[in-house]
């Protein structure tokens, strides 16, 4: 409970997680939770730490219904869960493809995904923001954070993220309300405040032709001592 409360921590706080937590099963789940006797709904709220909603899909259902008998329990359990509609309405697709489709785009609706399915583990690793729980040894594990959604926290915290759209319109905005001459004028400033003072150059000249005069008045004198 201590490692998957940090990881809850990571995704709560990078990627806007709040209960309920939206868990979709897949049949591989279903079935390992039938065979290490695991109460799904039970147990995982404790272990996430919050008020937990079991989902499935109807892509999912119907694959499990035609695996046949063998599957029959873990159908049941699936059959529980709260159904999410997905985009196969029509045509249905294998249980992995469709839940791969429900965590496009940045995964908005904030899914977990529980399945045993290693495949289907792996291209879940390549998105950013979907933790991902599966069964080891008759216990449920929330898998630390992938290497994609640890990169994709560092460069939102380093600002890399923002869109060249709002960049422009940012710059844009600027310029609307006068930001930019503004700071254009501060910058001109300071180079102006850098500069020689023009006052210390004319003493400077004074000293120089204070210092001539004494020496033109000697030779004056000595001419005209010469001269006599």
């Amino acid at each position: 409970q201590k490692h998957a409360k940090k990881i809850m921590g990571f995704y709560k706080h990078n990627f806007q997680f709040c209960q309920p937590f939206q868990v979709l099963l897949d049949g591989t789940f279903c079935q390992a939770a039938l065979r290490n006797k695991i109460q799904i709904r039970e147990q995982l709220p404790g272990y996430l730490g919050g008020i937990t909603q079991l989902c499935t899909t109807r892509c999912v259902l119907k694959e499990l219904q035609s695996l046949g008998k063998a599957l029959y329990g873990a159908k049941l359990i699936a059959q529980r869960s709260e159904l999410q509609n997905c985009s196969h309405h029509k045509d249905p697709v294998g249980g992995s493809a469709c839940l791969l489709s429900m965590i496009e785009d940045g995964n908005p609706q904030h899914f977990f995904i529980a399945t045993q399915d290693r495949d289907l583990a792996n291209k879940v690793k390549k998105k950013a923001g979907v933790p991902l729980l599966f069964i080891i040894q008759n216990t449920m594990v929330l898998d630390k954070p992938s290497p994609k959604s640890l990169a994709f926290v560092q460069k939102l915290q380093t600002n890399q993220l923002v869109p060249e759209y709002q960049k422009q319109s940012i710059v844009h905005l600027k310029e609307k309300e006068g930001l930019a001459k503004q700071e254009g004028a501060k910058r001109r400033k300071r180079k102006r405040a850098g500069g020689p003072n023009p006052l210390s150059c004319l003493k400077k000249k004074k000293k120089t032709q204070e210092g001539q005069e004494p020496s033109a008045e000697k030779k004056k004198r000595r001419k005209r001592k010469r001269n006599r």
